[in-house]
């Protein structure tokens, strides 16, 4: 599993991200390569962070802006960092990304200033094509989980609610206590990021403070928010039991879908998704038990194995202002 992260390692790193793009033709995957204007090479899709984007925000709208593909992130396929001519370090995060074969075929494109023109090419003959070594290598890990049938998968995001009123601060009943200003800031930050996995069924506990927080997710991919008690935390109870139900429904839906819910819930979750896809143990599980508020964990599930296997994890943090 590649677990990534949103959060910057230092100021004068330079964060981008992008995607292996994908289809499927005769039983073989074809790789979509950009040939660059200015910098007269051949490489993936990719591009820089902007200010209040998380990394899977940046990938969709890079790949976008670069090639016209409205694309959704699969699994992850981990880093590659160099050296640029200023001198700064770059990072570059990468994810798999399918999109069909039909809407490739009939996808036309004008070259422009920063790319001239795209190129499909077999995943085995790719590497030949790209400039940069490291760009091969990330290829080679999309071919890994390609030739082992887990290419295709579906995402269980679980956000954690932004950052709320404190207890001590409120008069009401703990679920009415509303987000504070930098939790409406985190949801907004998150949204992007967390639309990006295209999930098509979200899940809220019924406080006031985790439906505040997907709410700018639901605006953005134009859907409703689905409660549930069963989330929230004047429901947890020690043995996990109505948390399992929910994460294992989700799962043998096999479509990508968000769990927003609390602090002492979200261990719960995790735990029920590793031992529904075959993970009992990992740090980057341990990592996505312990989301800090306005934090999101993807777990990334085969589509396509007799039952649901776990791939890959990652988990995001909001933007600082």
């Amino acid at each position: 599993m590649t677990p990534t992260s949103s959060t910057a390692t230092a100021s004068t790193t330079v964060l981008a991200a992008g995607a292996v793009v994908w289809k499927l033709v005769d039983g073989k995957a074809r790789i979509l390569l950009v040939h660059r204007t200015q910098h007269k090479d051949v490489s993936l899709p990719k591009g820089k962070v902007d200010p209040g984007e998380t990394l899977p925000h940046t990938a969709v709208r890079e790949i976008a802006e670069e090639t016209g593909f409205d694309v959704v992130l699969g699994a992850p396929l981990g880093t590659v960092e160099y050296t640029m001519p200023n001198g700064k370090d770059k990072v570059v995060h990468y994810w798999a990304a399918e999109v069909d074969p039909g809407a490739a075929e009939r996808h036309s494109y004008e070259a422009n200033g920063e790319i001239r023109a795209l190129e499909w090419v077999a995943a085995s003959k790719a590497a030949k094509r790209l400039s940069y070594e490291h760009d091969a290598d990330v290829v080679d890990r999309f071919a890994a989980l390609f030739d082992a049938g887990l290419a295709r998968t579906f995402a269980l995001i679980v956000l954690r609610h932004g950052k709320a009123m404190p207890h001590d601060q409120w008069d009401g009943p703990d679920a009415t206590r509303p987000l504070l200003h930098r939790g409406l800031e985190q949801s907004a930050s998150v949204a992007g990021g967390v639309a990006a996995f295209g999930p098509s069924v979200l899940v809220s506990s019924t406080a006031a403070r985790c439906l505040s927080t997907i709410e700018p997710t639901a605006a953005l991919l134009a859907l409703s928010v689905k409660t549930s008690m069963s989330l929230s935390q004047d429901a947890y109870a020690g043995d996990g039991e109505k948390v399992a139900k929910i994460v294992g429904k989700r799962l043998a839906r096999r479509e990508s879908s968000v769990l927003c819910s609390h602090g002492p819930v979200i261990p719960q979750i995790i735990s029920a998704a590793a031992a529904r896809g075959g993970d009992a143990d990992h740090g980057a599980l341990r990592r996505s038990a312990s989301l800090a508020t306005g934090e999101y964990t993807v777990l990334h599930f085969s589509a396509e194995t007799e039952s649901p296997r776990l791939v890959a994890i990652e988990t995001h943090s909001p933007s600082t202002p």
